[in-house]
């Protein structure tokens, strides 16, 4: 026998404190994510009672009278325009920091309750396990069979990007978004991240660097590990003191010997790897740095974007290597950029190629203070290392198979300096996901003059340069960190009728 039923649809109550409201959410999350667990126990043993097992998220809802003005200098924490806005929520344990700051900007802004009650929404039963248990993996075919007769299963219908990218037409008086995503959209991508990572979605953290080559990895390993050693030099001591833990594909943990962490490395690395590994340097704010390597080519850089987004991160960069397109440009040196051609075809039909995807120039900024900590240049003579000029994304690896007279006009009339294969991607989804972005590459090779990426080729050029970049990724990020996230999340990422949510 179940001991407590799912709560059924329907209001629970008003909230004019951001910490009652959150309660009032996990209460109604747990209970009834509990009681789907508890009936597929159940099921697996053979029983069957009560017919239809059925349990659903819980709602957030705001409903404005007023049109009275409200502090906009943030990009979010507040709705536009009168009528009720709405949306279903999941992991309340996840999302715990984040919703409390949505709830208190949306309370102080707007000076009305917060509605939360139980959705219509039905919780899919595979998302009902957290840690992402495989439920229909040792059910009989028999029982597999009549899984769906008694469990909501995921729905691809409930869990598209149409508020995100705008085509969301809820019509003049229904009840409008307060998230860009809502509860099974977020549930999906948490469980890709654990699929396409190894890691576990609470290890992510909100800065994340893209990378599309191993050296980065082993770099970032490397200094991550260096970071949880003791030191006796005080003002070391207190960087390192920032980051408690180190995660790894597995989600291996090292914590942090300045802290009282274990000194020993913890056994039990991954024998294989899954496609797009994860790695954190964490705090305890949340607000340490995530790399990723996501490998080759577009496809992935959008996948691994299109789930990281649900986490609503403060900002994503993409560190890697490129084609310099230019004669003046040597091995090595950086490349920032400050425009965007999409050639990429991966975001067409989310994200139309007549959308412009700028720079932003928080970040921007960030990249460039960090280039010239790290290298020691500044001002014209950082010209010698850096250009900044339009980056061109592209789908096809080998384009230089192509009669060389097509690419070549068109990199002359865009003004473009490097080429690669993920940077515009991932640009492109940030300004769609409403995620800071920017990009620093690297070149590895001028195949317009003659120098090709073959083996053995930029072996020099490898070990002079990995750990330096990798460095100047990392202090962008703690940068953007120190600055604030106030002035980090730009109004110029919102669309005519945002939603609430950052």
């Amino acid at each position: 026998m179940i001991e407590k039923a799912p709560l059924q649809p329907g209001s629970a109550g008003r909230f004019t404190d951001a910490k009652a409201a959150l309660a009032c959410v996990r209460d109604i999350y747990e209970r009834n994510t509990a009681f789907l667990r508890e009936r597929f126990a159940a099921y697996t043993q053979g029983e069957e009672e009560g017919g239809r097992n059925r349990a659903c998220y819980p709602y957030v809802r705001l409903s404005v009278t007023s049109g009275a003005a409200v502090d906009t200098r943030l990009a979010y924490g507040f709705v536009e325009g009168v009528g009720a806005h709405s949306t279903t929520v999941t992991r309340p344990d996840l999302f715990e920091r984040y919703l409390m700051e949505q709830f208190t900007l949306l309370l102080r802004n707007h000076g009305v309750p917060l509605e939360v009650g139980v959705s219509e929404e039905a919780i899919p039963i595979h998302f009902a396990f957290p840690q992402g248990m495989y439920v229909e993996g040792d059910l009989p075919p028999d029982r597999l069979t009549r899984l769906p007769d008694l469990f909501d299963l995921p729905d691809l219908a409930r869990m598209d990007d149409t508020i995100v990218n705008g085509t969301c037409d809820t019509g003049a008086d229904a009840v409008k978004p307060l998230a860009l995503f809502t509860g099974p959209r977020v549930d999906f991508s948490l469980h890709r991240l654990r699929h396409y990572t190894a890691t576990a979605p609470e290890h992510f953290q909100n800065f994340v660097l893209f990378t599309n080559y191993q050296f980065y990895v082993d770099e970032f390993i490397r200094l991550s590990r260096e970071i949880m050693e003791p030191t006796g030099d005080a003002d070391l001591a207190a960087y390192r003191a920032q980051y408690d833990s180190f995660v790894e594909p597995g989600d291996i943990v090292t914590t942090n010997q300045n802290l009282g962490g274990a000194a020993d490395l913890p056994n039990g690395r991954l024998a294989r790897m899954p496609q797009m590994p994860a790695y954190h340097l964490k705090r305890p704010d949340g607000n340490g740095i995530t790399l990723v390597n996501i490998g080759v080519g577009p496809s992935n850089a959008k996948t691994i974007t299109d789930h990281i987004a649900v986490l609503r991160p403060h900002a994503w960069l993409m560190l890697g290597h490129c084609a310099g397109l230019r004669h003046t440009q040597r091995l090595g040196d950086y490349v920032l950029a400050h425009g965007y051609v999409r050639e990429d075809h991966v975001l067409d039909a989310d994200l139309p190629l007549w959308v412009p995807v700028p720079a932003l120039a928080e970040v921007q900024r960030a990249l460039e203070t960090a280039v010239e900590r790290v290298t020691g240049l500044s001002g014209f003579d950082l010209k010698s290392i850096m250009r900044t000029g339009t980056v061109a994304t592209i789908d096809n690896r080998n384009w230089e198979l192509r009669d060389h007279r097509e690419p070549l006009m068109r990199f002359s009339q865009s003004r473009a300096i490097a080429l690669d294969m993920e940077s515009a991607t991932i640009a492109a989804n940030g300004f769609r996901f409403r995620v800071p972005y920017g990009t620093l590459l690297c070149v590895s090779d001028k195949p317009m003059h003659g120098q090709l990426k073959l083996p053995g080729m930029a072996d020099r050029f490898y070990r002079e340069r990995v750990d330096q970049h990798l460095k100047i990724g990392v202090l962008a990020m703690e940068l953007l960190r120190e600055h604030g996230m106030e002035t980090l999340h730009s109004r110029k990422l919102r669309s005519l009728a945002e939603v609430a949510f950052q």
